[in-house]
């Protein structure tokens, strides 16, 4: 069965320790940090960093609150990434079928840096990065290799304060379902953000904007001709799978 996660930003204290263990993880350079304003660091997602937390800062009820948002990789459902890189080239990004993890190999190195682009413009959640030094595309894999190894993703592993959960779509979606019952009592706004699309589904305390400009799917701006093609093939593929 395919898996998902479920992670609860409400329980987030914005530790990074899913940020740390999931770059030690995969053996990926350090990057220099500078202050910007904010303890988010790097400012964004990059080539070696798959994992990311969030900062935003807002006044509520006329105090600062505190939006923690860990990003990475949705793992959709019906990828649009993958339907735009594989019409470039065949077989550089696949679909797990055990897992539904999205991955991305070394052939995304035979991708023009225009077609590069087009992948990177067809993610509704901007994820996708391009190494300008290898030219290949990078992203989070869901840990394959630990699942592999019948063991969590190791940002999940990691995660001290339960706001990460890793298993069974199903089972996720359950637990999803429950804690939005209980985060409503204390935060009316919460909700669950678009668990019908993703296997990375995200549960937060207040609207999602407040969090990340991409925390829902976006679908603004014009489609290029790769992302239509990925909207039309979409329903078919995920016919496929279910």
């Amino acid at each position: 069965m395919p898996k998902a996660f479920l992670i609860d930003t409400t329980r987030c204290t914005a530790c990074r320790g899913c940020q740390v263990a999931c770059k030690e993880w995969k053996n990926h350079a350090s990057l220099p940090t500078k202050q910007r304003g904010t303890h988010q660091n790097p400012p964004d997602l990059t080539p070696v960093n798959f994992k990311l937390v969030r900062f935003a800062e807002h006044m509520v009820d006329n105090k600062v609150a505190w939006y923690f948002f860990p990003d990475q990789c949705r793992h959709c459902l019906s990828p649009n990434c993958l339907a735009v890189a594989t019409d470039f080239v065949e077989g550089c990004a696949t679909y797990d079928e055990k897992t539904g993890a999205v991955l991305y190999n070394e052939k995304t190195k035979q991708l023009t840096k225009e077609q590069a682009q087009e992948v990177i413009e067809a993610c509704p959640y901007n994820i996708p990065r391009r190494d300008e030094a290898t030219g290949m595309l990078t992203k989070c894999n869901m840990c394959i290799d630990r699942l592999q190894a019948n063991r969590l993703p190791m940002c999940v592993k990691t995660c001290a304060m339960g706001a990460m959960n890793f298993g069974d779509r199903d089972a996720m979606l359950k637990l999803a379902k429950e804690r939005l019952a209980t985060v409503k009592k204390k935060f009316p706004k919460a909700r669950i953000l678009d668990q019908d699309q993703v296997a990375v589904i995200y549960l937060v305390a207040n609207d999602p904007k407040m969090y990340h400009k991409y925390a829902v799917a976006s679908a603004s701006g014009p489609m290029t001709r790769k992302q239509f093609f990925a909207k039309v093939f979409a329903p078919a593929r995920s016919s496929a799978r279910t």
